[in-house]
């Protein structure tokens, strides 16, 4: 897993850059929280293949309880990839508010994610 580190506005950004899964499950999300947070960062970007397709199930917790542990720590992050294959109406729900709020945002780009900091 790489860093990169983005800036916006004197904020960093950090953008998790892996060839492999980075958030296998709950856990993993609050490792990576951790590691954010006492580096200083005050947004992620991660990207849909890094992620565990269970995260997208929502039956299963995952996004839930990893979302709500980013919010608590007040770490913004921004998950890209193409979303329109999921046709899960809650799924299409959860994105669609979760874009209208301020801490968690779902983008087609790295460029449209950063837009959102």
């Amino acid at each position: 897993m790489e860093l990169k580190t983005h800036e916006k506005e004197n904020t960093q950004i950090a953008e998790v850059i892996s060839d492999s899964l980075v958030i296998a499950g709950a856990g993993d999300g609050l490792d990576l929280l951790g590691t954010l947070y006492f580096q200083g960062y005050s947004g992620a970007v991660l990207y849909e293949n890094t992620i565990t397709p269970d995260f997208f199930d929502l039956k299963t917790g995952i996004a839930g309880e990893i979302l709500q542990k980013f919010t608590n720590y007040r770490v913004k992050l921004a998950i890209v990839g193409d979303f329109k294959k999921y046709t899960s109406k809650p799924l299409r729900d959860f994105i669609a508010e979760s874009n209208r709020g301020r801490h968690v945002h779902f983008a087609a780009s790295l460029a449209e994610a950063l837009e959102g900091f």
